[in-house]
């Protein structure tokens, strides 16, 4: 064989690989898309149930087609505080057994379905181009990244695929045979799946290998310690995501390593004491010969793909019982530090973090994002109930804590902004585009809301410095106008995270009432006015604080029509 010979093959590997790990991440994207609202559902039901967390992990890895996609997410979530350690490992577990699906896709590569594939490929394609429905586009998409996938396969069978005898497969299986410790072809596998940060691609070159009659190592199980090592190799990308995180991230990422390494140590033990494993077990189910297409066996295949979903079913299932366990062991190797100790005894911040590991999946994100805007909803109340209570007590010592709650509210919007902006940029549908922009419009109406309560801060300045008098009968009837207001509040709210639309004419009815308040408290005052029982210098403190409490109303009854 030529050194020309040599670089085609190298070529032709490298090419199929591209083109398999591009349809890879078009198949996740899509996937995902097709799926946004199901991921953000699923995820959030995994409290306490351990069989439930492994169905939610493997079924989201089945739609995000990469259980490195899942294990990022879920340490986002983990270190954003909406998902508990035990609930992760549980997922975690789920994610390994639903990523087993993609090796017996790749085993399927050739067989005639690829020819299928192949056809649909074309058909996916004219569907992106000639249709406007953007969910017809997201199902083309899909099919093409199938078939780029199976194209992929295609061209790295070519190049590995040699007629037994000849100088090609003779050079080839030279160089494959080289290799014959367990503990080395794992650590390949390690290896390997570290640099390309997919066990898919490394199952995907292993299975295309075997399918077309090449040995690796010495035969038997070596293609097997490959296999486990991958599985390790795939914890990469969590523990790199789980740097500078929480610590409860970091263990997160820690306990996803746990579980391959516990699995692989054991795996190693039995197949290096049992070295006819593959011949005895996985040969007896699925015989060598007995699936041959195009004159190819894909017997070989699908044995390494029943081996990689034997190791990770049987791993959930012997580890599954022991999930407080490995969470009691990473928090050993994981320990809060007393400076992180001292942090988390401060007040809590209006946000948590706002992780960007949750962009990869947007619907994940967003949903957040919406949910923590609910928080900073009520921040801002809080800020205007602040700010109303000094009024009435003539208290000048509010505006500081009203001055400090503004500042913190200014960040958080400068930091939703920042990450709606990273949102608009990510792969959306057009409903949480829509999305995208809406919340936009509520930061700002919770933006003013914090500014009004600021404004009635100056009101009773002059309410005190002034000397000013209000009349009971004043305090009391704002003091009614305000208790509607702190209704309508909560009313918007529950309408806003909840999107009840049949609570918005209630919503509208409330509203309402505080604009006819607004105006009866005016139309009164200008009356008192008339009839000298009321100061003018009263005037302008008076009318503009049921002014701007009548405007905050408006703004919270605009988030609440947000949902529209």
């Amino acid at each position: 064989m030529g050194a020309w010979d040599i670089i085609k093959i190298i070529l032709q590997i490298f090419g199929g690989m591209g083109t398999f790990l591009v349809g890879m991440k078009m198949l996740s994207e899509n996937m995902t898309k097709l799926a946004h609202g199901k991921l953000r559902t699923m995820l959030g039901k995994t409290a306490g149930s351990r069989v439930a967390g492994v169905g939610i992990g493997a079924a989201v890895t089945v739609l995000g087609q990469s259980s490195a996609f899942t294990t990022v997410m879920v340490v986002g979530l983990v270190n954003a505080g909406i998902m508990t350690l035990f609930q992760a490992t549980a997922i975690i577990m789920g994610a390994n057994i639903g990523t087993t699906l993609n090796a017996w896709v790749i085993a399927l590569g050739g067989s005639d379905i690829t020819v299928v594939f192949l056809c649909l490929a074309a058909i996916g394609v004219l569907m992106t181009m000639f249709s406007k429905k953007e969910r017809v586009i997201t199902v083309g998409s899909v099919i093409a990244a199938f078939g780029l996938i199976f194209v992929g396969l295609k061209f790295m069978s070519g190049a590995l695929t040699f007629e037994k005898g000849s100088e090609a497969y003779d050079a080839v299986s030279g160089v494959l045979h080289i290799i014959t410790d367990p503990m080395l072809l794992l650590l390949i596998g390690v290896a390997i799946t570290a640099l390309v940060q997919s066990s898919t691609a490394v199952n995907a070159i292993i299975l295309t290998m075997v399918s077309s009659g090449l040995t690796i190592g010495a035969g038997g199980n070596a293609a097997l310690y490959i296999i486990i090592g991958s599985n390790i190799g795939t914890c990469v990308t969590a523990l790199i995501s789980s740097l500078g995180a929480s610590p409860n991230a970091k263990r997160a990422g820690l306990i996803h390593f746990m579980f391959n390494l516990f699995g692989a140590v054991i795996f190693m033990i039995v197949l290096v004491c049992w070295r006819d494993f593959a011949e005895n077990v996985l040969g007896t189910i699925i015989p060598t010969g007995s699936m041959v297409f195009n004159g190819m066996d894909m017997a070989p295949g699908m044995q390494i793909a029943l081996f990689h979903t034997l190791f990770n079913v049987i791993n959930t299932l012997l580890f599954l019982p022991f999930i407080k366990g490995f969470v009691w062991i990473a928090e050993r190797i994981v320990p809060v530090k007393e400076t992180e100790r001292k942090a988390a005894r401060k007040e809590a911040p209006i946000f948590g973090d706002l992780d960007e590991r949750l962009l990869r999946s947007p619907s994940i994100a967003l949903g957040y994002l919406y949910q923590q805007t609910g928080k900073m909803f009520s921040y801002a109340m809080e800020t205007l109930d602040v700010s109303f209570n000094a009024f009435i007590d003539k208290d000048m010592g509010a505006s500081e804590s009203v001055n400090k709650h503004n500042t913190e509210l200014a960040e958080a919007n400068k930091t939703a902004v920042a990450y709606l902006v990273k949102l608009s940029g990510a792969s959306l549908v057009m409903e949480e585009e829509k999305t995208v922009s809406t919340l936009h419009y509520v930061l700002n109406d919770i933006m003013r809301i914090g500014e009004l309560a600021d404004n009635v801060t100056k009101y009773t300045r002059h309410y005190v410095d002034d000397e000013l008098i209000f009349s009971g009968e004043f305090i009391e009837m704002i003091g009614e106008m305000y208790k509607k207001i702190k209704r309508l509040y909560v009313l918007a709210l529950a309408t806003y995270l909840y999107k009840d639309r049949a609570s918005l004419m209630e919503v509208d009815k409330l509203e309402d009432e505080i604009d006819a308040d607004r105006r009866d408290l005016v139309d009164r005052h200008i009356k008192r006015l008339n009839e000298g029982k009321c100061q003018p210098q009263n005037s302008s403190v008076f009318i503009n604080l049921v002014g701007n409490l009548e405007r905050a109303a408006d703004h919270i009854t605009y988030i609440a029509h947000s949902i529209e």
